[in-house]
Protein backbone atom coordinates (compact mmCIF):
# COMPACT_ATOMS: atom_id res chain seq x y z
CA UNK A 1 0.00 0.00 0.00
CA UNK A 2 1.62 3.12 -0.98
CA UNK A 3 -0.14 5.34 1.84
CA UNK A 4 1.16 3.57 4.28
CA UNK A 5 4.69 3.92 5.20
CA UNK A 6 7.89 1.43 5.37
CA UNK A 7 8.35 1.27 8.83
CA UNK A 8 4.80 0.01 9.91
CA UNK A 9 5.03 -2.50 12.79
CA UNK A 10 1.96 -3.96 15.25
CA UNK A 11 1.46 -2.55 18.98
CA UNK A 12 -0.18 -6.08 19.54
CA UNK A 13 0.70 -8.48 16.49
CA UNK A 14 -0.60 -11.46 18.30
CA UNK A 15 -4.14 -10.63 17.21
CA UNK A 16 -2.92 -10.84 13.62
CA UNK A 17 -3.43 -15.05 14.39
CA UNK A 18 -6.77 -14.08 14.29
CA UNK A 19 -6.78 -13.84 10.49
CA UNK A 20 -6.44 -17.58 10.48
CA UNK A 21 -10.21 -17.30 11.23
CA UNK A 22 -11.41 -15.75 7.50
CA UNK A 23 -10.47 -18.60 5.59
CA UNK A 24 -12.09 -21.00 7.70
CA UNK A 25 -15.24 -18.90 7.64
CA UNK A 26 -15.33 -19.09 4.38
CA UNK A 27 -14.44 -22.78 3.74
CA UNK A 28 -17.71 -23.04 5.92
CA UNK A 29 -19.90 -21.42 3.83
CA UNK A 30 -19.26 -23.10 1.08
CA UNK A 31 -19.11 -26.70 3.17
CA UNK A 32 -22.89 -25.00 4.05
CA UNK A 33 -23.65 -24.74 0.71
CA UNK A 34 -22.34 -28.12 -0.64
CA UNK A 35 -23.71 -29.84 1.51
CA UNK A 36 -27.57 -28.60 2.78
CA UNK A 37 -27.96 -27.18 -1.14
CA UNK A 38 -29.06 -24.00 0.23
CA UNK A 39 -27.89 -21.62 -2.04
CA UNK A 40 -29.26 -18.11 -2.04
CA UNK A 41 -32.05 -18.11 -4.96
CA UNK A 42 -31.18 -14.57 -6.96
CA UNK A 43 -34.17 -14.55 -9.17
CA UNK A 44 -38.15 -14.30 -8.33
CA UNK A 45 -38.80 -17.67 -11.05
CA UNK A 46 -39.18 -21.23 -9.56
CA UNK A 47 -37.75 -22.81 -12.59
CA UNK A 48 -34.94 -25.10 -11.94
CA UNK A 49 -32.05 -22.90 -11.38
CA UNK A 50 -29.72 -25.80 -13.41
CA UNK A 51 -31.37 -23.92 -16.33
CA UNK A 52 -31.35 -20.67 -15.67
CA UNK A 53 -28.98 -18.19 -17.02
CA UNK A 54 -25.81 -17.49 -15.60
CA UNK A 55 -26.88 -13.42 -14.74
CA UNK A 56 -25.06 -10.95 -13.08
CA UNK A 57 -27.02 -11.51 -9.67
CA UNK A 58 -25.81 -14.88 -10.10
CA UNK A 59 -22.25 -14.10 -10.51
CA UNK A 60 -22.65 -11.92 -8.03
CA UNK A 61 -24.14 -14.41 -5.07
CA UNK A 62 -21.34 -14.23 -3.15
CA UNK A 63 -19.86 -10.75 -3.37
CA UNK A 64 -21.81 -10.11 0.27
CA UNK A 65 -19.18 -12.90 1.74
CA UNK A 66 -16.12 -11.41 0.02
CA UNK A 67 -17.50 -7.91 1.44
CA UNK A 68 -17.63 -9.40 4.90
CA UNK A 69 -14.20 -11.73 4.89
CA UNK A 70 -12.38 -8.52 4.09
CA UNK A 71 -14.19 -6.47 6.50
CA UNK A 72 -13.33 -8.59 9.14
CA UNK A 73 -9.50 -8.76 7.97
CA UNK A 74 -9.05 -5.21 8.25
CA UNK A 75 -11.08 -5.02 11.66
CA UNK A 76 -8.42 -7.89 13.11
CA UNK A 77 -5.63 -5.32 11.46
CA UNK A 78 -6.87 -1.99 13.19
CA UNK A 79 -7.15 -4.17 16.54
CA UNK A 80 -3.52 -5.52 16.29
CA UNK A 81 -2.73 -1.47 15.85
CA UNK A 82 -0.43 -0.73 12.83
CA UNK A 83 2.07 2.02 13.86
CA UNK A 84 4.89 3.40 12.56
CA UNK A 85 7.57 5.56 14.42
CA UNK A 86 9.78 8.24 13.29
CA UNK A 87 13.31 8.74 14.95
CA UNK A 88 15.71 10.59 14.52
CA UNK A 89 19.19 12.50 15.71
CA UNK A 90 20.54 15.75 16.29
CA UNK A 91 23.82 15.94 17.21
CA UNK A 92 26.09 19.23 17.37
CA UNK A 93 29.74 18.70 17.80
CA UNK A 94 32.30 21.57 18.45
CA UNK A 95 33.72 23.18 15.92
CA UNK A 96 37.02 22.46 15.06
CA UNK A 97 39.72 24.65 12.42
CA UNK A 98 43.37 22.70 12.32
CA UNK A 99 46.27 23.99 10.71
CA UNK A 100 48.65 21.00 9.80
CA UNK A 101 52.74 23.17 9.31
CA UNK A 102 54.87 20.26 7.89
CA UNK A 103 58.43 20.21 7.33
CA UNK A 104 59.64 19.41 3.88
CA UNK A 105 62.93 19.78 4.46
CA UNK A 106 65.57 17.47 2.57
CA UNK A 107 66.03 15.46 5.74
CA UNK A 108 62.31 14.58 5.11
CA UNK A 109 63.58 12.27 2.47
CA UNK A 110 65.52 10.16 5.06
CA UNK A 111 63.95 6.30 4.65
CA UNK A 112 63.59 5.18 7.98
CA UNK A 113 60.21 5.82 7.49
CA UNK A 114 58.33 3.95 4.44
CA UNK A 115 58.90 5.04 1.73
CA UNK A 116 60.31 8.31 3.43
CA UNK A 117 59.71 10.54 5.73
CA UNK A 118 57.66 13.31 3.22
CA UNK A 119 55.62 10.67 1.59
CA UNK A 120 54.67 8.90 5.17
CA UNK A 121 53.73 12.11 6.61
CA UNK A 122 51.35 12.74 4.11
CA UNK A 123 49.77 9.45 3.71
CA UNK A 124 48.82 9.63 6.97
CA UNK A 125 47.95 12.64 7.09
CA UNK A 126 45.44 12.29 4.38
CA UNK A 127 44.21 9.84 6.05
CA UNK A 128 43.95 11.95 9.34
CA UNK A 129 41.96 14.45 7.04
CA UNK A 130 39.16 11.82 6.21
CA UNK A 131 38.60 11.25 9.65
CA UNK A 132 37.75 14.72 10.02
CA UNK A 133 34.88 15.39 7.25
CA UNK A 134 33.32 18.19 9.80
CA UNK A 135 36.76 20.52 10.15
CA UNK A 136 38.24 22.70 8.20
CA UNK A 137 41.74 21.88 7.88
CA UNK A 138 44.81 23.93 6.01
CA UNK A 139 48.21 23.80 5.53
CA UNK A 140 51.09 25.25 5.72
CA UNK A 141 55.11 24.03 4.49
CA UNK A 142 58.31 25.03 5.93
CA UNK A 143 61.86 24.49 5.24
CA UNK A 144 64.40 27.46 5.05
CA UNK A 145 61.38 29.68 4.82
CA UNK A 146 57.51 28.88 4.65
CA UNK A 147 54.72 28.92 2.73
CA UNK A 148 50.86 28.76 3.23
CA UNK A 149 49.82 25.84 0.45
CA UNK A 150 46.11 25.92 1.75
CA UNK A 151 44.16 27.77 3.51
CA UNK A 152 41.59 26.41 6.06
CA UNK A 153 38.90 24.91 3.99
CA UNK A 154 35.85 22.68 4.06
CA UNK A 155 36.60 21.17 0.86
CA UNK A 156 39.26 18.16 2.23
CA UNK A 157 39.53 16.83 -1.53
CA UNK A 158 41.02 20.17 -2.73
CA UNK A 159 43.28 19.71 -0.06
CA UNK A 160 44.43 16.36 -0.76
CA UNK A 161 44.97 16.94 -3.89
CA UNK A 162 47.49 19.78 -2.80
CA UNK A 163 49.44 17.29 -0.44
CA UNK A 164 49.82 15.39 -3.60
CA UNK A 165 52.11 18.10 -4.98
CA UNK A 166 53.82 18.94 -1.95
CA UNK A 167 57.66 17.94 -2.13
CA UNK A 168 61.03 18.52 -1.25
CA UNK A 169 62.68 21.40 -2.76
CA UNK A 170 59.86 23.65 -3.29
CA UNK A 171 61.46 26.14 -1.00
CA UNK A 172 65.00 27.09 0.33
CA UNK A 173 66.60 24.56 2.39
CA UNK A 174 66.88 24.60 6.25
CA UNK A 175 64.67 23.72 9.29
CA UNK A 176 63.01 27.19 10.50
CA UNK A 177 60.33 25.44 13.00
CA UNK A 178 59.59 29.23 14.07
CA UNK A 179 58.73 30.61 10.95
CA UNK A 180 56.38 27.22 9.80
CA UNK A 181 54.74 27.32 13.47
CA UNK A 182 54.48 31.32 13.23
CA UNK A 183 52.49 31.36 10.13
CA UNK A 184 49.95 28.66 10.91
CA UNK A 185 48.98 30.76 13.94
CA UNK A 186 48.59 33.51 11.65
CA UNK A 187 46.11 31.64 9.41
CA UNK A 188 44.16 30.22 12.04
CA UNK A 189 43.81 32.80 14.97
CA UNK A 190 41.64 34.88 13.87
CA UNK A 191 39.22 31.70 13.22
CA UNK A 192 35.29 31.78 15.00
CA UNK A 193 35.99 28.18 15.53
CA UNK A 194 35.46 27.05 19.55
CA UNK A 195 38.70 24.84 18.84
CA UNK A 196 41.93 26.07 17.22
CA UNK A 197 44.77 23.65 16.54
CA UNK A 198 48.00 23.78 15.19
CA UNK A 199 49.45 20.30 14.31
CA UNK A 200 53.66 20.58 13.36
CA UNK A 201 55.79 17.67 12.24
CA UNK A 202 59.23 18.16 11.85
CA UNK A 203 62.34 16.23 11.75
CA UNK A 204 65.14 18.67 12.41
CA UNK A 205 66.62 21.57 15.08
CA UNK A 206 65.35 25.14 14.45
CA UNK A 207 67.88 26.50 12.12
CA UNK A 208 66.61 29.33 10.32
CA UNK A 209 63.87 32.14 10.19
CA UNK A 210 64.13 35.05 12.28
CA UNK A 211 61.15 33.72 14.57
CA UNK A 212 61.64 31.37 17.58
CA UNK A 213 59.54 28.30 18.11
CA UNK A 214 59.02 29.24 22.11
CA UNK A 215 58.31 33.29 20.35
CA UNK A 216 55.77 31.66 17.68
CA UNK A 217 54.74 29.71 20.33
CA UNK A 218 53.81 32.97 22.98
CA UNK A 219 51.74 34.81 20.28
CA UNK A 220 49.85 31.24 19.83
CA UNK A 221 48.44 31.67 23.63
CA UNK A 222 46.45 34.83 23.68
CA UNK A 223 43.99 33.05 20.97
CA UNK A 224 43.44 29.53 22.48
CA UNK A 225 45.50 28.01 19.74
CA UNK A 226 46.38 24.78 20.84
CA UNK A 227 49.99 22.67 19.23
CA UNK A 228 50.22 19.34 18.96
CA UNK A 229 54.22 18.89 18.34
CA UNK A 230 55.48 15.40 16.53
CA UNK A 231 59.15 14.95 15.84
CA UNK A 232 59.13 12.14 12.97
CA UNK A 233 62.78 10.32 12.27
CA UNK A 234 64.21 6.98 14.13
CA UNK A 235 66.12 7.12 17.32
CA UNK A 236 69.63 6.54 15.94
CA UNK A 237 71.11 6.77 12.40
CA UNK A 238 68.79 7.07 9.43
CA UNK A 239 69.41 6.57 5.73
CA UNK A 240 69.35 10.38 4.76
CA UNK A 241 70.38 12.59 1.75
CA UNK A 242 73.37 14.54 2.90
CA UNK A 243 74.28 16.22 -0.63
CA UNK A 244 72.96 16.66 -3.84
CA UNK A 245 74.27 16.43 -6.88
CA UNK A 246 74.14 19.32 -10.04
CA UNK A 247 71.23 17.58 -11.62
CA UNK A 248 68.96 17.67 -8.25
CA UNK A 249 69.86 14.04 -7.34
CA UNK A 250 70.71 13.17 -4.03
CA UNK A 251 73.35 11.42 -2.35
CA UNK A 252 72.60 9.39 0.85
CA UNK A 253 74.58 7.91 3.98
CA UNK A 254 73.66 7.03 7.25
CA UNK A 255 73.57 10.23 9.48
CA UNK A 256 72.35 10.34 13.38
CA UNK A 257 68.69 11.47 13.67
CA UNK A 258 68.71 15.02 15.19
CA UNK A 259 65.53 16.33 16.75
CA UNK A 260 65.20 19.33 19.49
CA UNK A 261 62.70 17.32 21.50
CA UNK A 262 62.86 19.35 24.47
CA UNK A 263 62.00 22.86 22.61
CA UNK A 264 58.71 20.77 20.56
CA UNK A 265 57.59 19.65 24.05
CA UNK A 266 57.94 23.19 25.12
CA UNK A 267 55.98 24.81 22.49
CA UNK A 268 53.32 21.88 23.00
CA UNK A 269 52.89 22.82 26.56
CA UNK A 270 52.54 26.35 26.31
CA UNK A 271 49.34 25.93 24.82
CA UNK A 272 47.82 23.14 26.26
CA UNK A 273 49.01 20.82 23.46
CA UNK A 274 51.25 17.53 23.64
CA UNK A 275 54.33 15.95 22.21
CA UNK A 276 54.18 13.01 20.23
CA UNK A 277 57.87 10.70 18.66
CA UNK A 278 56.77 8.87 14.86
CA UNK A 279 60.18 6.11 14.71
CA UNK A 280 57.88 4.72 11.81
CA UNK A 281 55.18 4.92 9.70
CA UNK A 282 52.92 2.78 12.70
CA UNK A 283 53.53 5.18 15.46
CA UNK A 284 52.96 8.67 13.28
CA UNK A 285 49.50 6.78 12.10
CA UNK A 286 48.66 6.15 15.95
CA UNK A 287 49.65 9.86 16.90
CA UNK A 288 47.73 11.34 14.35
CA UNK A 289 44.34 8.79 15.63
CA UNK A 290 45.46 10.18 18.66
CA UNK A 291 45.01 13.82 18.25
CA UNK A 292 41.87 12.92 16.55
CA UNK A 293 40.12 11.41 19.57
CA UNK A 294 41.26 13.86 21.70
CA UNK A 295 40.05 16.52 19.67
CA UNK A 296 36.76 15.24 19.04
CA UNK A 297 34.03 16.43 21.73
CA UNK A 298 30.18 16.44 21.24
CA UNK A 299 28.58 19.75 22.82
CA UNK A 300 24.88 18.16 22.79
CA UNK A 301 23.51 14.85 21.62
CA UNK A 302 19.94 15.34 21.03
CA UNK A 303 17.52 12.30 19.82
CA UNK A 304 13.47 12.73 19.09
CA UNK A 305 10.96 10.24 17.87
CA UNK A 306 7.18 10.23 16.57
CA UNK A 307 5.16 7.86 17.05
CA UNK A 308 1.58 7.68 14.66
CA UNK A 309 -1.26 5.65 14.93
CA UNK A 310 -2.21 3.72 11.56
CA UNK A 311 -5.57 1.76 12.76
CA UNK A 312 -8.06 4.60 11.47
CA UNK A 313 -7.73 3.45 7.74
CA UNK A 314 -8.48 -0.05 8.16
CA UNK A 315 -11.38 0.34 10.40
CA UNK A 316 -12.49 3.50 8.21
CA UNK A 317 -12.41 0.80 5.09
CA UNK A 318 -13.89 -2.57 7.39
CA UNK A 319 -16.58 0.23 7.81
CA UNK A 320 -17.26 1.51 4.18
CA UNK A 321 -16.94 -2.58 2.80
CA UNK A 322 -19.88 -3.27 5.47
CA UNK A 323 -21.82 -0.75 4.77
CA UNK A 324 -21.59 -2.19 0.97
CA UNK A 325 -22.31 -5.04 1.89
CA UNK A 326 -25.15 -4.46 3.51
CA UNK A 327 -26.64 -2.32 1.25
CA UNK A 328 -25.79 -4.58 -1.82
CA UNK A 329 -27.86 -7.45 0.20
CA UNK A 330 -30.76 -5.70 0.77
CA UNK A 331 -31.22 -4.13 -2.37
CA UNK A 332 -29.84 -5.56 -5.99
CA UNK A 333 -28.92 -9.25 -4.18
CA UNK A 334 -32.42 -9.15 -2.07
CA UNK A 335 -33.21 -13.09 -1.88
CA UNK A 336 -36.57 -14.17 -2.64
CA UNK A 337 -37.89 -17.41 -1.00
Amino acid sequence: MKWLPDDIYFAYPQLLWLLLLVPAIVAAYFFYLRHHRTATVLHTSHANPAQLPLTLKTKLRHLPLILRAVSLSLMIVAMARPQSKKSWQDIQTEGIDIMLSMDISASMLAQDLKPNRLDASKEVAKEFIDARPDDRIGLVIFSGESFTQCPLTSDHAVLKNIFSEVKTGMLADGTAIGLGLANAVSRIKASKAKSKVVILLTDGVNNAGNISPSLAAEAAKPFGIRIYTIGVGTRGMAYSPVAIYPNGEYVYDYVQCDIDEASLKNISGMTGGKYFRATNRQSLKKIYEEIDRMEKSIVSERHYSKKSEWFFPFALLALILLIIEFTVSKTYLRSLT
